[in-house]
């Protein structure tokens, strides 16, 4: 029989098929309805597809059912290709007395769940292909869900050998059967499917780790596959490729539970995704969960250098952003010894930085002042950092100096940084005198506490207590006795050691203070630190 080609079918733009349009349209419903009651004379037809699902290739495979009297083994390397392609060509029951495409492919996906591990990913595979027609069809969907299944249920490795680099875009096949005990020693149950899963695009990707989700999959395991997927897939690629897996590797970690999210793993996408120039959502995530976590940090991760055509040494803006992500929940929300954590690790990251001539000083000031001052029990390492910028600075103005020294808490410091700032000229005075004042109210808190020592009274039977109803209560022990004398000594010694250190401090803050006056002013009196 002579075939005839008097339809001319422009798939895509890929390539032109000549075909016989009584024998295609007697399998294609939309070519049917097309052709309504069109006479067999009609000639010089032309069909133009530009979204037909799978392009020349699959559209050459639909024809070759039409030919052969509508007969075609449907296999998971071509059940996505004839799926969509039926649907889409509408190869129904519509098209009376002919074989349904449509209805055998869907029967087939039907019995996915008896597929081995290897015709799974074939299948999805060419389903991402496809996209976005087979998400509309709900062929990806069946797809997806029979892949989670058998990561949920089986209990053995991956069928196949991990022989792959990363990036392979092939799909591996079933092994010989006897090696599966091998591989079960050789590969954790836990995350055999990692390497296989390479193969996916990130848009399956999304969907395979949603589906994972609402299965309760172990969120730790499913983190430590997003880090792998995205170390495997940014070893190659163009920027924009890599900017892709990045962002969708942060976006999934986000919505899982930040606990069970590695730490340092994030540091390490931080690093990648610092230039790749990555959305600002997924930039504003991935810092609210390494904030979250700050108190796990160390200084090295921190000292993160500054962007492109900066001038100052450090990243000083992303440390601020981590502090605010940290401090998110509220004061009440983080426990004493996370603050605490925090705390000092941003002690130690002020002093690093704080030696660079061109971080500006409100920036600093933002660094000093971030943590609320439960957070510290000393700002000795504050004051030290501080006296550091202000060397570096010298160029301050008093008001921008007094701005920095807000940040200090003068009752935090220790005698010996008090003594120090009271000598340094790097200093604004009147910080100089508030930390000496600070220091009177706790030399008169120990002299209150020492007065009361002295409540205790020597009597010739023994040492007479004035209990809290005025009572004397006798105690003969000589033993007693010699301990609370000794105690008294100390507390008076101690008592006299700080009015001599105290009396000191204030002759040398009135050579201060003469020293920077003008001479035509008059100098205020000291405070009286010593009664």
């Amino acid at each position: 029989m002579a075939v005839c080609c008097d339809l001319e079918v422009d798939v895509n733009g890929e390539e032109t098929f000549m075909v016989d349009k009584k024998v295609i349209a007697s399998y294609c419903g939309r070519l049917s309805k097309l052709f309504g009651k069109s006479t067999g004379s009609a000639r010089n037809l032309k069909v133009i597809f530009n979204d037909f699902p799978g392009g020349a290739e699959n559209f050459e495979l639909l024809s070759r059912f039409c030919y052969n009297s509508g007969r075609i083994d449907v296999t998971p390397s071509n059940i996505s290709f004839l799926h969509s392609g039926s649907l889409f060509m509408e190869m129904n029951s519509s098209v009376s007395g002919t074989p349904n495409l449509l209805e055998e492919t869907e029967k087939s996906l039907k019995g996915m769940n008896f597929w081995a591990w290897s015709e799974l990913l074939i299948t999805i595979k060419q389903c991402q292909d496809l996209l976005p027609f087979p998400s509309s069809s709900g062929s990806l969907e069946k797809c997806v869900d029979s892949l989670i299944g058998r990561m949920a249920t089986s209990s053995e490795p991956s069928p196949c050998p991990s022989t792959s680099s990363p990036d392979s875009s092939g799909v591996r096949f079933s092994c010989d059967t006897g090696s599966t005990e091998s591989l079960k020693n050789s590969c954790s149950r836990a995350t055999w499917w990692f390497e296989d899963l390479l193969v996916l695009s990130t848009t399956l990707v999304e969907m395979v780790i949603k589906s994972m989700i609402l299965r309760k999959f172990d969120h730790s395991i499913i983190s430590r596959f997003l880090f792998y997927y995205q170390k495997s897939k940014c070893y190659t690629g163009t920027p924009d490729e890599k900017r892709n897996v990045v962002e969708t590797v942060i976006d999934m970690l986000y919505i899982l539970d930040w606990n069970s999210v590695s730490f340092k793993s994030l540091f390490g996408i931080l690093r990648v995704s610092l230039n790749l120039n990555i959305r600002k959502c997924s930039r504003t995530k991935l810092e609210c969960m390494i904030g979250s976590q700050m108190d796990q940090a160390t200084l090295d991760n921190m000292l993160i250098p500054s962007p492109y055509g900066m001038n100052y040494l450090y990243n000083v803006n992303l440390v601020l952003r981590f502090l605010k992500a940290f401090l998110h929940g509220g004061i009440s929300q983080t426990s004493p010894t996370q603050l605490r954590k925090v705390a000092s690790l941003m002690d130690l990251y002020i002093a690093e930085v704080a030696p660079d001539p061109c971080l500006k000083a409100s920036k600093f000031l933002a660094l000093t002042m971030a943590l609320p001052d439960s957070a510290r029990d000393s700002y000795d390492r504050i004051y030290r950092a501080t006296d550091m910028y202000l060397q570096v600075h010298a160029g301050l103005s008093e008001e921008e100096k007094m701005k920095i020294c807000c940040a200090l808490n003068y009752e935090k410091l220790s005698s010996e940084a008090c003594t120090h700032l009271s000598q340094n000229r790097k200093f604004p005075s009147k910080s100089a005198v508030q930390a000496l004042m600070s220091q009177q109210i706790k030399l008169k808190s120990l002299v209150k506490a020492t007065n009361k020592t002295k409540s205790y009274i020597d009597s010739p039977s023994g040492v007479i207590e004035i209990g809290r109803k005025g009572k004397k209560v006798e105690s003969d022990s000589p033993t007693n006795n010699e301990k609370l004398r000794a105690h008294l000594q100390g507390m008076q010694w101690r008592v006299t050691e700080l009015e001599k250190i105290c009396l000191k401090m204030q002759t040398q803050m009135t050579k201060i203070m003469k020293s920077r006056v003008s001479g035509h002013s008059t100098p205020r009196s000291l405070p009286k630190l010593c009664s």
